[in-house]
């Protein structure tokens, strides 16, 4: 049975160093998602320099990036299960920070698709170590709004790729070919991987400056042991839940199809349809993820802690109801209403209600698994979310606009076509897990 360790909770560290962790990871992410982001500001002189379509561009930024960070995800799990957590962020900032400056180096398309499977591998590290870290520090009455916090650093990550580089091409506009010491003449663009890729060793020391925390709710023997739980025994943890686990994760897949969807093609949107630069798409994108992205993960994370609190054991899914709901009415809308104003005024509570779940969904698997498979199952959650949910959302519009309307400047047709469809996806199996979860919940919190 899982316990509330005496000897976890007289190491536990105090409140306000907990959300010190909290906020440093965040900064952490953010710098992740502007390394895994960057490219969707780039897709047009990508496309240009490498005589690329819009499928391959898909491939470059889904595929490219997912095949090593989802399959390298699942041993990064159950290395954040018996090993130091902080140590394991810190090598995988180092690695993805590498890559990610390779990028600007890489002379064509396969040699940039190899180096972005490289940022792919660093970057599978974090998060399965980063929520065991931010679980073990905090009750579960705050892991919903902790985690929200932490997963802002998507729309702090995204918005700041945006930022930085529109504004970068911008002001290189007039300078096509830029000379630096060692890589000698590049393309300008090629400037911006250096530019968001260096800063991540600085980040890597700052991670491991943080102290490795107290592990909770372990499994134990009927003597008071903590078990030792092998791969089986983990997978047997996994099998007495898998409707939630599968709901949950398939659930997001959905709901993150839609996110990726209007955050990697979101840019070449404003730029195709409305003849916008880089740097005003990118400003504008930013300036609506950053406000509204934001708000949304920080209500979600609030409502689904308050309804907790009142009983309410699967509060994480009623808010992914609400966030499928609200998704389907307004985003694809957005994409369709022909004016740029409308387009923005439509997007605003688009991406609010989008962003609710994302930092819930999370939390909810965690407490409903005892500490020595967090790690495995976050990464397996992830697993199957930017295996499905990050390849769908950067492809699908690209394919829908290569192969189905024969024309690029169809993106908010395709646009609509996948965030549409995936907000009904989200809401059907959100539902449909809704009963499993609240009895997963007890089976962890029988005294809920």
């Amino acid at each position: 049975m899982p316990d509330a360790n005496p000897a976890s909770a007289k190491q536990a560290p105090g409140t306000r160093y907990a959300w010190y962790v909290v906020a440093t990871l965040t900064a952490i992410y953010t710098l992740s998602y502007m390394d895994r982001t960057i490219l969707s500001i780039l897709v047009g002189p990508i496309k240009r320099d490498l005589h690329v379509s819009d499928t391959k561009i898909g491939l470059l930024t889904g595929l490219a990036f997912t095949i090593f960070y989802t399959l390298l995800g699942l041993p990064m799990g159950r290395i954040a299960d018996s090993r130091s957590r902080r140590g394991l962020i810190t090598v995988g900032c180092v690695v993805w920070t590498i890559f990610t400056s390779a990028c600007s180096a890489s002379k064509g398309y396969w040699a940039l698709f190899a180096t972005r499977v490289g940022v792919g591998v660093g970057e599978s590290s974090l998060s399965p170590a980063a929520y065991s870290m931010i679980s073990d520090l905090l009750p579960k009455e705050q892991l919903g709004l902790a985690i929200s916090i932490y997963y802002m650093g998507v729309f702090f990550g995204t918005s700041l790729s945006q930022l930085v580089g529109g504004t970068t091409l911008d002001l290189l506009a007039r300078t096509p070919v830029v000379t630096l010491p060692l890589l000698g003449a590049i393309s300008s663009w090629r400037v911006v991987f250096l530019i968001v890729g260096l800063p991540g060793l600085l980040f890597a020391a700052w991670a491991y400056s943080l102290r490795e925390p107290a592990r909770k709710d372990l499994l134990r023997t009927a003597t008071g042991a903590v078990s030792t739980l092998s791969f089986a025994d983990a997978l047997a943890q996994m099998k007495m839940r898998w409707q939630s686990l599968a709901g949950i994760s398939l659930g997001m897949v959905f709901q993150s199809m839609c996110a990726f969807g209007y955050t990697f093609w979101g840019p070449s949107f404003f730029q195709r349809t409305y003849g916008w630069k880089p740097g005003e798409s990118g400003r504008a994108l930013a300036a609506i993820l950053l406000t509204f992205g934001c708000v949304g993960m920080y209500v979600g994370g609030r409502l689904a802690d308050s309804w907790q609190k009142r009983g309410v054991t699967h509060a994480p899914l009623k808010v992914a109801l609400i966030s499928a709901m609200g998704t389907g009415v307004f985003l694809p809308a957005a994409f369709l209403a022909g004016r740029p104003e409308l387009t923005l005024a439509l997007m605003a509570p688009g991406v609010f209600f989008n962003a609710l779940p994302m930092g819930i969904a999370a939390a909810a698997l965690q407490r409903i698994f005892p500490n020595q498979v967090r790690g495995q199952i976050s990464a397996l959650y992830l697993f199957i979310l930017n295996l499905g949910g990050y390849p769908s959302g950067t492809l699908l519009p690209g394919i829908f606009n290569d192969y189905l309307f024969h024309d690029e400047k169809m993106l908010g047709a395709s646009l609509a076509l996948t965030v549409g469809g995936g907000a009904v996806l989200m809401l059907v199996v959100m539902a449909l897990t809704c009963r499993p979860y609240r009895e997963h919940y007890l089976l962890m919190h029988p005294a809920a």
